[in-house]
Formats: structure tokens, sequence, C-alpha cells
């Protein structure tokens, strides 16, 4: 009792703990917030997602880098005196890399793709940067890609492999980001121009292909801080109008190519996200009197879960301790125990006692082996349980002998039909899963109350059955009625 009432005590004293705990955590933690804080988690957050959405960006091109790589490498080992055979690497390089456009080119700009069409990039101001080998990415703003590089020595002399990676392919960048219908995502020069855009393309921010000076007439003190910052490599968050429009628009370094990602998002998006975060403030007593009700919730759950376990193992040792542990019906004490209980229960309602057992069980075990006259009793066990109603009682009371109690036979006729059914099992049951063994059994039927208003008395009625049963022939059924002692 003492272990008991400790047990309840913890029960109680463990979840009140943790729940003022966590209540007083609460506390503390929402006394120290702010607007200011909350508004500088939101920004801070765009800050991480412009900087996600450039590594994306700057993988795209290194994976189209690595795609090309290979064929750099032939190109070196291979030369480029066969048209056919770099017109073919090309090829190979556009399709790993998932682009459009791949190029090859000597030192002077002459230059050929994978279809086998010539072209001139000598004076383009891009190609003049690919001679220097400063950048591996460069914007060509003639075809509006990204030209990745590869230098290729070749031939004594030094080419280079070119990939295209058109800003087209940077539209779906922000796709099924979450942000709203009016939110853009762009990536721009040290001079603000715009290289390629995703999301709302139209919005203001945006006009004319340059962010700088679509934003400067209505911000020009957040526009010159803007470009001095993005000049600086610097990262932030700037809020900004566009008529009647207002955006934060986030500036992120990417690595060391001078270009930046910039996100910009409507004003009343960042809002709404602080919002959220604020109303845990604002509903922390109802979040307290929910904490609290599912608390109390809990330690009633425990308790009834716990006494729910507690029977259900009661049950379970119960159980174990009725049955037959070889054949898994009710052993000899469980057996007599519940039919003692169905007959003082029901002294009128008449009902059958079948007591049977296999015949020559002993010469399955000697010539068999014990092993398999267990499986035959196991066997047994799970065949003739089966057959009879989950109500009805059914256990092994010695070593090969079996008793059945049938409640409620309300007539002669159902008499006959279950001592029938009880024959007819035994004509056909097989025990044994490699080797099917025929066993036969001699059955002894008793009536309740008739032939014996207790237990004691109908079993006794019911072995005078398997006696004549026995003196017959066996592996057959007699009623203790019959008077044919034989």
């Amino acid at each position: 009792m003492d272990n008991q009432n400790k047990s309840s005590v913890l029960q109680w004293l463990i979840p009140t703990g943790i729940m003022m705990a966590v209540v007083v955590g609460m506390l503390v933690s929402f006394s120290f917030k702010s607007n200011k804080e909350t508004q500088d988690s939101v920004l801070k957050t765009l800050i991480s997602s412009a900087e996600t959405y450039g590594e994306r960006f700057l993988n795209r091109l290194d994976g189209v880098g690595k795609a090309g790589e290979p064929v750099r490498i032939l190109l070196e080992a291979e030369g480029i005196k066969d048209s056919d055979r770099v017109e073919e690497l090309l090829g190979v390089a556009a399709e790993a890399a998932g682009i459009e456009t791949v190029l090859y080119s000597d030192g002077t700009g002459a230059a050929v793709d994978q279809r086998g069409n010539s072209l001139t990039l000598g004076e383009t101001e891009w190609f003049q940067e690919v001679l220097t080998g400063e950048n591996p990415y460069i914007y060509a703003e003639e075809v509006a890609s990204i030209a990745v590089v590869k230098p290729v020595s070749t031939d004594g002399e030094q080419g280079y492999l070119i990939l295209l990676y058109p800003m087209s392919q940077f539209a779906d960048m922000l796709m099924n980001s979450g942000f709203d219908s009016t939110s853009f995502l762009a990536v721009v020069d040290m001079e603000g121009n715009v290289l390629g855009a995703s999301g709302s393309t139209t919005n203001g921010c945006l006009k004319d292909g340059n962010l700088f000076s679509a934003l400067e007439a209505e911000n020009k003190d957040n526009t010159r801080v803007l470009r001095n910052r993005i000049g600086n490599g610097s990262r932030g968050n700037l809020d900004m109008q566009t008529g009647k429009q207002f955006h934060v628009v986030t500036f992120v370094p990417l690595g060391g190519h001078r270009w930046d990602m910039v996100l910009g998002v409507s004003a009343s998006y960042v809002e709404r996200q602080a919002g959220y975060l604020r109303s845990t403030t604002k509903n922390m007593v109802v979040s307290l009197l929910i904490v609290i009700g599912v608390f109390f919730c809990i330690v009633m759950v425990i308790n009834i879960v716990g006494k729910i376990r507690s029977n259900e193992k009661k049950r379970e040792l119960e159980n174990k301790a009725d049955t037959d542990l070889l054949t898994g019906l009710s052993n000899k004490l469980a057996t007599e125990r519940k039919i003692k209980d169905y007959m003082a229960k029901n002294p009128d309602k008449q009902s059958m006692m079948f007591l049977f057992d296999i015949d020559n069980f002993k010469k399955i075990n000697d010539t068999m082996g014990h092993a398999f006259g267990d499986e035959v009793l196991r066997s047994l066990g799970v065949q003739i349980g089966a057959i009879f109603r989950a109500s009805d009682i059914v256990g092994r009371v010695g070593g090969d002998e079996f008793m059945v109690f049938l409640k409620d036979i309300t007539s002669d006729e159902a008499i006959m039909k279950e001592a029938g059914k009880v024959e007819s099992f035994f004509k056909s049951f097989q025990a044994g899963e490699y080797v099917k063994y025929k066993a036969t059994a001699s059955i002894g039927v008793a009536i309740f109350p008739q032939e014996g208003e207790d237990f004691e008395t109908l079993y006794k009625a019911a072995d005078q059955g398997l006696y004549k049963a026995k003196k017959r022939g066996k592996n057959q059924l007699a009623f203790y009625r019959d008077r044919d002692i034989g």
C-alpha cells in the first residue's frame, strides 16, 4: 500500500514539476520578447532564404561546370583537329549539363557550337573577360546567359570550353516558395543590372532591368545605402516603395562573383510573419490555460491508462494460469471451474459434456516419438477449439484427455447434431506438418442436468459414455444413456 501511495504521489508530482518548469520558461521567454526582436527575426529569416537561393543558384552553375569537365579533358587529350569529333563532344556536354548551347573558342574568339555553327566572340565584352581568366562564371549579356568557362590547352594553344547557362532557367527558382505573389528573386551585378529574375518579374523594383534606377526616384536615401552595401559585399534588408507597393528588399553577395542575390517580398508579408510571432505573446494566457487543461487531462489519462494496463496484466496472468501451454486450451482446473460456474448460474439450462481421449496414444508416442505425440495433441487443441462457439468451454483435462462443455443445447435434435459434428470431426482429423497422421478418438457424452446436476456427477456420466465407446471398439461416440455396455 505504501508503494502504491508513493507511486500515486509521483504520478502527480513529476508532471506538476514538468508543467511548472514549462510555464516559468514560457513566461520568462515571452517577457523578454519585443516587437523589434520579432521584426528582426523575420528579417533574419529573409536573409537566410536569400542565402539559400544563392547557394542553390551557384550549385546549378557548379553542376554545369562539372558536366563539362569530362569533355574538357577529352578535348585536351584528343585535340581539336577533327571538327566532327569536337561537335560531338560539345553535344555531349550540352546534354549532360541540360543546356542548349556549348561552345569551343580559340584565343582569338573564333568559336563553334555543338551544331557546327561558327561564331565570332572576340569583340564581345564578356569574351574579353574570358581571356583574363579571372572568373569561371561570366555574364554574357548578348545571349542573356552565364558563361561557365573551362580553359582547354590543346595543340600548344589556349582554347576555351564555354557552357552557356540561360538565365531563363532561373525563372523557376522561386516556385513553391511560400512567399506572396508580389515577391521576386533576382541576380544583379554591382551596377544593379538584373541578370535574371524569378517570381513577380513585373514588380516595380525590376523596372527597365536595373534595380537601382527602378528604386531611386522614390527611395533616394535607401537606394544610395543599397548601392553602397552591394558594392561593399554586405548583406541586409531595406524598406522600399514603388508606386503604391511597399517591399522589403533583401540582398546577399554571391560568393566572389561580383553578383548579389536579391529577394523582394511585400511589407504586408513581413508584417504577417511578425504578427504570427507576436500573437504568441498576445495569446500567452490562453496558451497557459490550454497547457494547464492538457496537464490535468494527461494526469487523468496516465491514471486511467495505468489502471487499464494493470487490469490487462492481471487478466493476462489469469489467462496464463488458466491455459494449457501445449494446446492453448483451458487447463484442467480452469475447465472445471468454468463449468461449475455455469452450472451454478444456469441449473435448468440443458447442456452437454463431451469427454474424449486419443485412441492408442501410447502407441503414437512409442512409435512416432513424444515430440510427434505433442504435435498430435497441439493440432487437436487448435482444430477442436475452432469448431465450437466462443462461449463453449473446451479444455485439456489429462495427458490425452479433452473435455468440451456445450452450453444451452435446447433440443434432442440439437444434441444429436452436435454429437454428429464431433464424431465427424474425428473421421477427418489429421496431425503432423510433414508426416500426416490420422488419429481417432473414443468419445463419451453426458447431458446436464438430467445425467448429473453437478460437475462430479456429470463427469462420471461422461466417463461412463467414454468407457462404452472403448468397449465397442474405439473410434466412436457413446452416450451415458446408452444401455448396451457390450
